[in-house]
């Protein structure tokens, strides 16, 4: 009889495994917003259907990719859904139609639902994510962190930027909870993103994004480093990630499909090709997955108190750099800078 090696999940042993199958899907999008919520909930229904418990929709699919421009009347489209409850004072979600459809979906279908959408409270406009779980609730909503600004890709002229913090839910499925950690498009460049959504549990991490060819450079194509990256982050901290994404031509950009699934090692499971609507689906272990990540160790061998130039902008710390000055050491040819730091220097300023 071959014996197990002591790092090798054991399914025979689990008597309680956790498997969930979740799916990512991709379509295109056009200015009829009935259209576009019809074809979302129609490939849902094709993805439910076919065993998906979880499934991912694209980045803002209520509408085109409206940030290829700068316009006023993209502000009108926004969705306020979050007000003062009169009777306790406390900041509630109202669900407006368009989320109230998804919650009638998700509730009948009995699956989760990460539905990306453009918010608006009050006087500020977000990059938006609710989480709706499997019974038809909110669990919550996420404001996209980072806010891109390039060609064709202009969302800081609609969005500000996310004030949430990184989110994870404990999502329904069956008869257990999935930490599900969400994501919004340019976030998932940021590395920083998918540690946090790890370190707060998430077991599994979405990305919902928009991102196609260049209008300034066509010969550029970020198609498979925008998968790298997202590989990256499941590879370094040993979870699936699941991404969405459109197809098709619209204004000045063709978006390039290729949603994706990876394994906790960040290799590709399912992949969709770069023009067809269509969703893909894979199931996962989720207690070999852990069982995987608490062998590796990475979590227990982390060094936070050494991660301090992480939370600069610059490497320095400000408090640094306000003590820094700088006296007139002669002509430019003469200037030298020392290491104050060493004391050979110190003993060098002293003698000036």
């Amino acid at each position: 009889m071959t014996k197990t090696s002591p790092t090798q999940y054991n399914i025979k042993t689990d008597t309680n495994p956790r498997l969930v199958t979740v799916a990512a899907t991709q379509m295109s999008c056009s200015g009829s917003k009935e259209n576009n919520i019809e074809k979302a909930v129609n490939m849902v229904r094709r993805a439910a259907k076919a065993g998906a418990q979880v499934i991912l929709l694209q980045e803002l699919f209520e509408d085109i990719y409206f940030c290829f421009e700068q316009h006023g009347k993209y502000f009108e489209t926004a969705h306020s859904v979050t007000a003062e409850d009169k009777e306790t004072s406390e900041i509630k979600i109202f669900p407006d139609s368009f989320i109230r459809t998804f919650q009638e979906l998700a509730k009948e279908l009995k699956v989760v639902l990460p539905i990306s959408f453009f918010e608006r409270c009050h006087n500020s406009y977000f990059n938006s994510l609710i989480m709706i779980d499997s019974d038809g609730s909110c669990l919550g909503i996420y404001r996209k962190t980072h806010i891109p600004d390039g060609y064709g890709y202009q969302e800081k002229y609609y969005f500000q930027p996310g004030d949430t913090g990184f989110r994870v839910w404990d999502c329904h499925v069956d008869d257990f909870t999935v930490k599900i950690g969400v994501a919004i498009c340019w976030d998932q460049w940021f590395p920083e993103t998918a540690r946090s959504l790890a370190l707060l549990g998430a077991e599994i991490i979405m990305f919902p994004t928009a991102i196609g060819s260049e209008p300034q450079d066509p010969k550029l194509n970020s198609r498979l480093h925008w998968q790298r990256v997202m590989q990256g982050h499941s590879a370094a901290n040993l979870v699936t990630v699941v991404a969405s994404n459109r197809v098709g031509r619209e204004a000045t950009i063709t978006f390039y499909g290729s949603c994706f699934i990876t394994d906790g090692t960040g290799h590709k499971v399912k992949e969709a090709d770069q023009k067809k609507e269509t969703f893909i689906t894979h199931r996962v272990n989720l207690n070999e997955q852990r069982f995987n990540a608490s062998c590796w160790g990475l979590f227990r061998d982390r060094r936070p108190e050494m991660y301090g130039p992480i939370v600069t902008t610059d490497g320095f710390q400000p408090k640094d750099v306000l003590k820094a000055n700088c006296g007139f050491t002669g002509t430019s040819s003469e200037i030298k800078i020392p290491n104050t730091r060493t004391k050979k220097n110190k003993k060098y300023l002293k003698k000036k």
